[in-house]
């Protein structure tokens, strides 16, 4: 796909929002008075956690399966992630073939959560760059659909349908928090609260360990940063060409967190929300509780994203 045709409109999401619907129910918003107090705020939670995959990217799966003229190709997909598992149970839902490619590093855990939902998982290659070539090969020799994680327009259109829930469901925020991997969630984000909720502020929020979103956004430029966050889902080392593009202009400001404050905030979400969070659905409330002086006794949204915590992630939550 030509990167400058790809886009992405409040209209997008409406078209994706009536596919959305027929298959997933809308996910709570709910508020919890410990959280209010932890952060000084009136705090919302957009559980995305609730998702039959656990995480807010099976809306993107849905969408993009539901536009394939012809399915039968399947597709091919790099991932080590909630993702994978998007694609995969969309695949499933509409019968098409789908193949996931994974760094040979990823845990047995990832891929077989992929073949669960009737997916192919391929393990190759060392990093998810390796991954992401081999997956392009595939797709030349198969004529398989290529899907980019971060830079595939339906993607954020189903991702978008997030967005506008929180926004039907409580119209007067005054600024949402999204985590960002490549940005597809806060790119959408933007565009719906344009169109939604202008008076409303969108922040995205970053590990400090992983910074390539962050510091693309903020050069205006493509980079390429270490890749060192224990965070899985916001594992990301380059930063993405559409979602940069729709963030640019729109995006409040881009926080970036320790992955201590990330842990942190996933405890808080156990014993204040009885929820368990992954790290990467837990970043937004880190950042919330980063900047008291930009959020006190303000109505604010955190998306979280997921809950498809890892052993590793599982052991991190310690003791309370």
């Amino acid at each position: 796909m030509d990167l400058t045709l790809m886009d992405l409109t409040f209209a997008d999401v409406r078209a994706a929002h009536e596919v959305v619907r027929r298959h997933l129910p809308a996910t709570p918003l709910w508020g919890y008075p410990l959280l209010d107090r932890a952060a000084g705020a009136t705090v919302l939670v957009k559980h995305e956690n609730a998702q039959p995959v656990g995480a807010f990217k099976v809306r993107g799966g849905v969408t993009l399966l539901d536009s394939l003229a012809d399915r039968s190709r399947g597709t091919v997909t790099w991932s080590t992630g909630n993702h994978a598992q998007s694609l995969a149970y969309a695949s499933k839902i509409f019968g098409a073939p789908c193949t996931v490619v994974m760094p040979a590093t990823a845990g047995p855990g990832k891929a077989a959560a992929v073949e669960g939902w009737n997916a192919t998982a391929v393990l190759t290659g060392d990093t998810l760059e390796d991954a992401q070539r081999y997956a392009a090969e595939l797709a030349d020799r198969t004529g398989a659909r290529l899907v980019s994680p971060g830079d595939t327009p339906e993607l954020l259109a189903g991702v978008g349908t997030l967005y506008a829930e929180i926004f039907e469901q409580a119209p007067d925020l005054d600024a949402v928090l999204v985590p960002i991997g490549s940005g597809t969630g806060a790119a959408a984000a933007c565009v719906v609260a344009e169109a939604m909720a202008p008076h409303c502020a969108v922040y995205g929020v970053q590990s400090a360990a992983s910074p390539a979103a962050h510091d693309s956004w903020r050069s205006g430029a493509l980079e390429s940063r270490p890749n060192r966050t224990v965070v899985a889902g916001l594992a990301t080392g380059r930063g993405y060409a559409l979602p940069q593009r729709l963030m640019a202009g729109r995006l409040a400001d881009f926080l970036l967190v320790g992955d201590d404050e990330i842990a942190a905030a996933r405890r808080l979400y156990a014993t204040a929300a009885h929820t368990l969070a992954e790290g990467a659905g837990a970043a937004a409330l880190a950042g919330l509780l980063s900047r008291p002086d930009l959020f006190a006794g303000r109505r604010v949204a955190v998306v979280l994203t997921g809950g498809n915590a890892d052993p590793n992630e599982l052991t991190g939550l310690g003791t309370f």
